[in-house]
């Protein structure tokens, strides 16, 4: 799914990738830690092309048969719309939009049919436990249940890869817990693939792999 060969990034002077070698199967679930500025999050951002590895060293970056850094802007945008998701700490709903419609707009940036779409998040809203909060704006949400929305949000698209950057740092202990069973209830349901950058070792210990990053490296 995920194949990267010596991805380096340079913020000015600071070398803050050097040289991430990895290799990411279909349906795994990796969860990724380490202390803050091991460099996770560029990396997620990298793998999940909201951001380029720097080009001084020759680099690899293939998702699912894909090589990234062939394609033009317009045509990553599209790629990352189509086949990734994201859940971020502070879910990012827009807080003018319902429920329904924060989880419709990556479909309709896809320009999916509005019947269609809504269908569609209807189902994962349902799924996720918020049949009856699809006309609520996020501040009629708990944390857990806005969460829960970023997800659906973040499936719309039936996208193969899921991102997600410290997805419960922001909530209480059983909405984590209950987040944390749902990644691994998606990918038996849905078959994605789940890479995880997170500071809580339970979850980083129940995905199937588990990757520590030591300034800037992959330590195995």
């Amino acid at each position: 799914m995920i194949q990267a060969k010596n991805i380096h990034k340079y913020f000015n002077d600071l070398h803050v990738l050097k040289g991430v070698d990895l290799d990411i199967k279909k349906g795994e679930i990796v969860s990724v830690v380490g202390a803050s500025g091991a460099g996770k999050t560029t990396l997620l951002q990298i793998l999940g092309t909201l951001d380029k590895p720097s080009s001084k060293e020759k680099n690899e970056f293939v998702i699912n048969g894909t090589s990234i850094s062939t394609l033009s802007d317009k045509a990553l945008a599209k790629f990352r719309n189509e086949h990734i998701g994201f859940i971020f700490q502070f879910h990012q709903l827009l807080p003018e939009f319902t429920a329904l419609e924060n989880v419709c707009i990556p479909a309709y940036i896809k320009k999916t049919k509005k019947s269609d779409a809504e269908k569609r998040a209807k189902e994962l809203l349902d799924f996720l436990g918020l049949k009856d909060r699809y006309e609520h704006k996020p501040n009629e949400l708990s944390g857990g249940e806005q969460q829960r929305v970023a997800v659906a949000r973040a499936l719309i698209n039936n996208p193969e890869l899921i991102f997600a950057d410290e997805p419960s740092g922001n909530l209480d202990s059983e909405s984590a817990e209950n987040l944390h069973q749902l990644f691994f209830k998606l990918r038996d349901e849905f078959g994605q693939t789940f890479v995880i950058v997170t500071h809580n070792q339970e979850l980083a210990d129940m995905a199937d792999r588990k990757l520590t990053m030591v300034d800037g490296k992959i330590i195995y």
